[in-house]
């Protein structure tokens, strides 16, 4: 399984895990979450906890580091410890 790429983008290491290429965040964030039209942070909660409602939605690091099984990592650092 492949890691992330040091210094590779948030856009980038959402691509790598959704198996896309060339999407912005958001729709790299859809196609891995297997969402529709969910702004980046949504997408990464409901991949994170399906039925998690939007008041108990974390921040971009917060999700990432719930994802990757890290704690106080940038988001892109944090996704890029995730194998794909």
């Amino acid at each position: 399984m492949a890691l992330g790429k040091a210094g590779s983008s948030l856009a980038a290491e959402l691509n790598r895990l959704a198996g896309t290429t060339g999407l912005d965040e958001q729709g790299a964030a859809n196609a891995w979450a297997g969402t529709t039209g969910l702004a980046t942070v949504g997408a990464l909660n409901i991949k994170a906890q399906a039925a998690r409602t939007r008041d108990k939605f974390k921040d971009i690091d917060g999700i990432c580091n719930e994802l990757a099984g890290t704690t106080g990592l940038a988001a892109p650092a944090a996704l890029r410890s995730i194998n794909a």
